[in-house]
């Protein structure tokens, strides 16, 4: 694990970047120029309130989405989106066309199924989703006291699917393999020793894009909030785990 492999003393920047996770704010990290050149709006799972659903809808304007690490998502039991679809395709074969996925920015989708609480209305709205996500991070954290079969009975007890919120899988070597904001959120989680399932959402602009990464740090200056570079998250992940 990443987590035994943290110095006593932390980096200020993963000090006040774990500090603010664990009190429910959010910070902003920027993957890479040579990748989808987007900033994240990052919040760890357990801590959503409706309130920063609604930050991240307004604030943010992307797809609201919940990471779990893939330790997670193994004990779990729960498919990659494009599994499913290739799945299906013997009955449907359309699907196995639109399964063969070739991203301009990546190897692979990161995306799962999507889920409701079974305690929501329709699931949408900011209190819905907050529900949702706060229970999704709530799992995570208890997941290391739960056996595989307390956890899986736990999500199936607790969760629906279809639902609106779309669950993201991190690569099995986190950013040693792939350092989409799904791996940098959850290494970034890991290194600061929190609960491996961070929400995140994409930072639109007002020209049809991505919000670009100076406007994103004056944003997070703007409002005294953690803005880092996914390339400060990967250096510490290698660094640290060498």
């Amino acid at each position: 694990m990443l987590a035994d492999a943290v110095p006593k003393v932390l980096p200020r920047w993963l000090a006040l970047a774990g500090d603010s996770l664990a009190h429910g704010e959010p910070v902003l990290i920027f993957d890479a120029p040579d990748r989808e050149g987007e900033t994240d709006l990052v919040f760890l799972s357990e801590m959503v309130t409706p309130e920063l659903i609604r930050l991240a809808r307004k604030d943010a304007g992307g797809l609201i989405c919940t990471a779990f690490s893939d330790e997670l998502r193994v004990r779990l039991g729960l498919p990659f989106a494009t599994d499913l679809l290739r799945l299906g395709s013997h009955q449907f074969p359309i699907l196995e066309s639109v399964a063969r996925q070739k991203l301009r920015y990546d190897q692979r989708s990161a995306f799962g199924i999507t889920v409701n609480h079974r305690t929501n209305f329709t699931g949408v709205p900011d209190n819905d989703r907050a529900v949702t996500i706060r229970a999704l991070g709530e799992l995570a954290r208890d997941a290391p006291k739960l056996s595989d079969t307390e956890l899986r009975t736990k999500f199936a007890a607790e969760f629906t699917s279809p639902g609106h919120v779309p669950l993201l899988y991190s690569a099995p070597g986190l950013v040693r393999e792939r350092k989409g904001h799904t791996e940098l959120a959850i290494s970034l989680a890991r290194l600061a020793g929190l609960s491996e399932s961070a929400t995140v959402c994409e930072m639109l602009g007002d020209s049809g894009g991505p919000r670009s990464p100076e406007a994103a740090r004056r944003f997070a200056d703007a409002h005294g909030w953690v803005f880092l570079e996914g390339r400060t998250i990967a250096e510490a992940v290698l660094a640290w785990s060498a």
